[in-house]
């Protein structure tokens, strides 16, 4: 019932009275909703608990989808599919409770979309990932007969007896804080019969045979011609785009990765000052640690580690350690860093917060981990810094 007690003390009135009125739950006792607001909690969470366990059930399922749409990542997704001339009316609301619960009450299809649009960021550029490129500027066709084969395809490839598409025009923000314009593909197949406990009527634990849904998802951009696809496993994801390129783009599948991103970590082996903007309300950044690789002696190599607790830079560490007078940049080349970027406190929390991110050369970085401001704040400044170093839109990982 955490979850239930969270979403009513952070749900404006006006929209629990809309909500629970509109669903014809029976609240006894009665709750007043005429009370000033913070008198109306109690009495809503005594009737909550009163409920019969279907209504209950009912109740959380709701709220569970709800607030899950009610942080970054959930709120991101429903700006996403929303129509800049209706953002100022989300604007508007309270919270990021009301305007998902509105989306939910008042445009079910767009708050399913954004949905499918937070499973596809949250898992963008993640171990379920893989970027293609196609041509630039295609339409995709959405008609019975583009569907139906693009269906087929994915029916023959996976053994599914049954799969549903869903595709709708959404944005996503770049690091640059622009919007680029996406068409989004959510698949749903059926897959292997499985099953699992439950209990019957009589309180007697029985298993259930049932057939899972697999979700996968295919994005495609007109201006870039990138293709990118979230699923299971390497296999599904080539198939993926081959059927969705062939039936949905109409063109020939030829299978062209996005180029790998590059990091370069040269720049760390002299004193850096890493310049910021004031605006992102960072106050300083810190290389906690270099790996580094002898140029003469590949296979082997030396770790600096800072301790965040003492004085001085890790570059002043290795002057003290290489007392021959050897600098960084004499004979090493640096496969690894960990960089503490000191972010100013929330204005709402004292604690200071930090990002803390780990690049390996020439081709890694934890980022696809973080939060999306946290993903914003890094790309941005790894770019400006001169760590990553390839084109913004050579994405994959």
């Amino acid at each position: 019932m955490a979850a239930v007690a969270t979403f009513i003390r952070h749900t404006p009135k006006a929209a629990l009275q809309s909500y629970f009125e509109r669903e014809a739950f029976q609240l006894d006792p009665p709750v007043n909703w005429a009370a000033p607001e913070p008198e109306i909690i109690k009495p809503l969470l005594r009737a909550v608990d009163q409920m019969s366990d279907l209504e209950r059930d009912r109740l959380v399922t709701v709220i569970d989808r709800v607030a899950a749409m009610a942080n970054e990542l959930g709120e991101a997704a429903i700006y996403s599919v929303t129509d800049a001339k209706d953002r100022p009316w989300l604007d508007a609301m309270a919270n990021a409770y009301e305007r998902s619960l509105w989306m939910f009450l008042n445009a079910q299809d767009r708050f399913r979309h954004a949905e499918e649009v937070r499973y596809s960021d949250r898992h963008w550029r993640g171990r379920m990932w893989a970027g293609y490129v196609t041509e630039v500027g295609c339409v995709v066709m959405r008609d019975d007969a583009a569907r139906n084969a693009f269906v087929a395809a994915i029916k023959e490839f996976s053994g599914a007896a049954h799969a549903d598409v869903d595709i709708f025009r959404r944005v996503r923000t770049t690091y640059d804080g622009d919007e680029c314009n996406l068409v989004q593909v959510t698949i749903y197949r059926e897959g292997r019969p499985d099953d699992l406990l439950r209990f019957d009527g009589t309180g007697r634990l029985v298993r259930q045979a049932y057939r899972p849904v697999f979700e996968a998802v295919v994005t495609y951009e007109p201006a870039t011609g990138a293709i990118e696809v979230i699923a299971n496993d390497k296999l599904t994801r080539r198939e993926i785009v081959k059927a969705a390129i062939t039936h949905l783009l109409g063109i020939t599948f030829e299978e062209r990765h996005l180029p790998l991103r590059q990091y370069d970590l040269s720049m760390l082996l002299t004193p850096y000052g890493f310049p910021t903007d004031e605006a992102d309300g960072i106050e300083g950044v810190d290389v906690r640690e270099l790996r580094l690789m002898p140029i003469d002696a590949s296979g082997r190599r030396v770790t600096l580690e800072t301790n965040p607790s003492k004085d001085g830079t890790i570059w002043a560490m290795a002057d003290e350690l290489f007392a021959d007078g050897t600098s960084l940049r004499d004979g090493f080349v640096i496969t690894r860093a960990k960089l503490t970027v000191r972010l100013a406190p929330h204005p709402d929390r004292s604690r200071r917060r930090a990002l803390t991110m780990n690049i390996t050369w020439p081709h890694g970085c934890d980022l696809k981990d973080r939060t999306a401001t946290e993903q914003m704040i890094g790309d941005k400044y790894l770019r400006r810094w001169g760590i990553l170093v390839d084109d913004p839109y050579l994405i994959q990982d």
